[in-house]
């Protein structure tokens, strides 16, 4: 069964021309998102393929890249003004 989870996908990348492909590559995949972190709805399987492709994008000596995934059972704590949750405030306790 290709059952998908919420997942948080981040990165930290220092060159405009990388930056811009891993945020190409993300739009393929994102649910909602802001500068360099986004929402994903994923199975296991392609998690793994959009992991390796943002991994052939990036310079492991200078940039960074996470994915994690958000378990619904817990609750998300945020801070800041910004006002729209995308699509995880459907589903999870926001505050």
């Amino acid at each position: 069964m290709n059952n998908r989870y919420p997942a948080i996908i981040a990165y930290d990348i220092h060159t405009n021309k990388r930056r811009y492909k891993a945020l190409k590559t993300l739009k393929a995949w994102r649910l909602d998102g802001q500068k360099s972190v986004h929402e994903c709805l994923l199975t296991a399987k392609e998690a793994e393929t959009l992991f390796t492709e943002l991994t052939q994008i990036i310079d492991p000596e200078s940039d960074r890249l996470m994915l994690a995934w958000i378990t619904p059972q817990k609750p998300i704590f945020n801070r800041g003004t910004g006002h729209s949750m995308g699509f995880f405030a459907q589903f999870f306790d926001i505050r």
